[in-house]
């Protein structure tokens, strides 16, 4: 009998310890979260935005005419001096091709104008064989004026009979020139790449210098071609004088003065500090990644700090600039993370008694990072981080790793 009873004591045991497993498994558990710890401290908002570094006179050096340029002596790198180190040699361009029809055309005007050149040589001799009569007939007068026996007047006539004779000797020998002439330029016409002496590689008609001394920075037309007056062919600056370009949303342009701080970082060397040196007047329209027209203001920031801090950043380089709107020593703040929107309010979940509590707070500053508490809580409580859809107003929670404020 006592056998049967002790193990019947036992399975009554078992069964108790059963149902408090049970009873265990069916009560709600605390919730495990994070948190965080409003407190005090220093507060910098920014306007953070991404920004290039220029140098902030670039020099382009363009062909003053059209010509054939050489492939430039220089290199993207390469130190130039003023007036002296020769960066580009222009070539006149050679004459082109000749196509039949053009050919054939440039043919007969060359033969129409030895023709003209036969007629013009032909017009002259005519005109010195009247200027010799002209002459002739002058001397006889001369003599017989002497004798009495012809007029004054028509010693007279046979003089300017000379003059105008000599002048048709002058007009002939001058349209034998403008012939000639227009024989030569028929002739050139003609000529084609393959007909000049040399190739025509052997003038330079021009050779640029750099207008400034600094560094190559680009070469916008390094082969040998062909290239128009204007046309590019590189860039030169000085990589000491750099400037940060930033742009900025028009809303946020409005919060930034001349001769704000910022801090440049992102670029692959330590974060650097710089001033607002201008915000431009006017504002622009760009299309942002996702197709949004915006309105935007151009910034610029020069870099404060001593230059061998930041020799290695270049021209165009990708940096980020974050401009300080607002500063505050004591701030009563929280993290972003905590905050979510109920409705137009902003909430947070306070830890009470191990238990979430939605409060509402008012806010005032904030960065990318935390929050000026205006109303709604107070130094030392707890909030929850992140909240997840398991944690609503009143549920038990626990601290899953403590965060600091």
């Amino acid at each position: 009998m006592n056998a049967k009873w002790v193990k019947r004591a036992i399975g009554l045991v078992v069964l108790a310890l059963i149902a408090a497993a049970a009873v265990y498994a069916l009560m709600p558990q605390p919730v495990p979260v994070d948190v965080a710890t409003v407190g005090r401290g220093a507060l910098d908002v920014t306007i953070d935005e991404e920004g290039i570094a220029r140098i902030r006179d670039v020099f382009r050096v363009s062909a003053p005419v059209a010509g054939r340029v050489e492939r430039l002596p220089v290199e993207v790198g390469e130190e130039v001096f003023e007036n002296t180190t020769a960066v580009a040699a222009i070539h006149p361009v050679d004459p082109p091709f000749l196509d039949v029809r053009s050919r054939r055309e440039l043919e007969a005007a060359v033969e129409a104008a030895r023709a003209a050149v036969k007629l013009a040589k032909a017009q002259l001799n005519a005109a010195e064989a009247n200027e010799k009569l002209m002459e002739s007939d002058l001397e006889r007068s001369q003599r017989l004026a002497k004798a009495g026996t012809i007029s004054v007047r028509a010693l007279e006539k046979a003089i300017a009979d000379v003059d105008t004779a000599k002048a048709q000797v002058a007009e002939a020998e001058a349209a034998l020139n403008l012939r000639d002439s227009e024989l030569s330029s028929a002739e050139a016409r003609l000529i084609e790449p393959n007909q000049l002496e040399g190739g025509g590689r052997d003038s330079c008609c021009m050779t640029l210098r750099a207008p400034v001394s600094g560094t190559v920075l680009k070469l916008l037309t390094e082969s040998e071609q062909v290239v128009t007056a204007g046309q590019g062919l590189l860039e030169i600056g000085d990589p000491r004088d750099l400037e940060i370009i930033v742009h900025l949303l028009s809303s946020d342009a409005v919060n930034v003065h001349a001769g704000g701080s910022a801090t440049i970082d992102g670029w692959g060397g330590p974060t650097l500090s710089a001033k607002v040196r201008r915000v431009d007047p006017a504002a622009y329209t760009k299309v942002s990644a996702l197709g949004i027209e915006e309105q935007r203001v151009d910034a610029i920031l020069d870099i404060v700090d001593p230059e061998q801090k930041w020799e290695r950043l270049g021209h165009e380089f990708h940096v980020m600039v974050h401009i300080s709107v607002w500063q505050g020593d004591d701030v009563l703040q929280l993290p972003l993370g905590a905050l979510f929107r109920t409705g137009a309010d902003w909430t947070v979940f306070k830890i009470v008694d191990g238990k979430a509590v939605a409060t509402r707070v008012v806010l005032g500053h904030r960065n990318n990072r935390a929050a000026e508490v205006m109303e709604g809580l107070d130094a030392g409580d707890v909030v929850v981080l992140h909240p997840s859809d398991r944690v609503v107003d009143g549920v038990a929670v626990e601290e899953r790793a403590a965060s600091a404020s």
